[in-house]
């Protein structure tokens, strides 16, 4: 059983940044790929960004493409979500999520693949 912990949301004004941390327990974080969704009242839970195994191979939604970048720290089990420029709309709860993955280059960006979600952590964005 894996165990993530996300850290780091807060309220933050437009235009500015906020870096989201994800640790996990156990000592194969390397094996999982990992993702970060978010979910805004009332709306479905939406994919942000994700990272494959090694690292190597991103991807991201359109709507964080060129402000939002997704790192990892196979040493200190942590995936991150750094996030610049933020606006109004991009206030939701974010979550990380890791899927075990046997190749090191995939990337998942649907949320029905991953094994494991965190507790999820609020992001609010003043206008």
């Amino acid at each position: 059983q894996v165990q993530l912990v996300e850290s780091g949301g807060g309220l933050v004004q437009a235009g500015g940044s906020l870096r989201l941390s994800c640790t996990t327990s156990g000592r194969t974080f390397s094996s999982y790929a990992m993702g970060w969704f978010r979910q805004a009242p009332g709306k479905e839970r939406e994919f942000v960004a994700a990272i494959s195994r090694s690292g190597t191979n991103t991807r991201y939604a359109d709507s964080v493409k060129g402000r939002f970048t997704i790192s990892r720290d196979n040493a200190k089990n942590t995936v991150y979500l750094q996030m610049n420029s933020l606006k109004p709309e991009d206030a939701a709860v974010y979550y990380c999520a890791a899927r075990s993955e046997l190749l090191t280059v995939v990337v998942v960006t649907s949320p029905g693949p991953y094994d494991y979600w965190g507790q999820g952590t609020q992001l609010t964005v003043s206008s």
